[in-house]
């Protein structure tokens, strides 16, 4: 599953840049001999804010799995990211969500302070900070990272999706210019489809067909009060 975080990230970076394109902009200087090192530093603590938050979600869907519901929580996983990839721009409305409100004005309040301090710990807090903005991309990932119902693959799932988004950034810090709409749009009409293939892959793996690496069969055993979940690989 890795693979669709990293172009899940690449193609979401195209959606995103409009709002973390003047942040990356922001960050370094040009002619500075720690330019490069800066952007990294900064690409860096955004991927490892959505490796926390992948661990967290992560830990949510284990909890879950535990329950006795793995394969029908993958498949109903696998339906929300089949419907959220058809509105996935629709999720930046969360942004004028009252809830979100406070911790929007936070992180921009955070990102303010950080860009204006500058220094390599200043850039890397400003990914950090910058990770948690709210985005339709990033929801997008988050759902598939709770799908996989594990801290590991969760937090691994969403550093992948963050790595996944530097090569445009990068391009963008060092060409100093936005992609034109039109070409962002391009990209983005290819969003929806790998949306899809995710969501497939998610309803398969949780219908249990026996199809090594892509839909194990999964069998519950019980041990007196305790249930056991075993994957069954054939």
């Amino acid at each position: 599953m890795l693979w669709t975080a990293l172009l899940l990230g690449f193609l979401g970076s195209f959606h995103c840049v409009g709002m973390c394109g003047p942040i990356a902009l922001a960050v370094g200087g040009k002619g500075n001999s720690s330019y490069f090192q800066h952007k990294m530093l900064y690409n860096l603590g955004r991927s490892l804010t959505y490796a926390l938050l992948g661990l967290i979600v992560g830990s949510i869907g284990f909890s879950l799995s535990l329950a006795g519901i793995q394969q029908g929580f993958s498949i109903a996983m696998g339906l929300v990211i089949l419907i959220f990839s058809i509105s996935y721009k629709k999720a930046d409305q969360f942004l004028t969500v009252p809830a979100l409100s406070g911790l929007v004005i936070w992180v921009k309040r955070k990102l303010n302070h950080f860009l204006k301090a500058g220094g390599n710990s200043a850039f890397f807090a400003t990914g950090l900070a910058n990770g948690l903005l709210p985005c339709g991309m990033v929801y997008m990932a988050l759902i598939a990272a709770l799908g996989l119902q594990s801290p590991v693959w969760g937090a691994a799932y969403m550093f992948f999706f963050g790595i996944g988004t530097i090569p445009l950034l990068m391009v963008l810090m060092y060409s100093g210019t936005l992609i034109s709409i039109a070409a962002r749009q391009r990209f983005q009409k290819a969003i929806p489809y790998l949306g899809v293939v995710i969501g497939v892959i998610f309803i398969f793996r949780g219908l249990g067909l026996g199809i090594h690496g892509f839909s194990p069969n999964l069998q519950v055993f019980n041990y007196g009060s305790q249930q056991v979940e075993i994957t069954m690989c054939e």
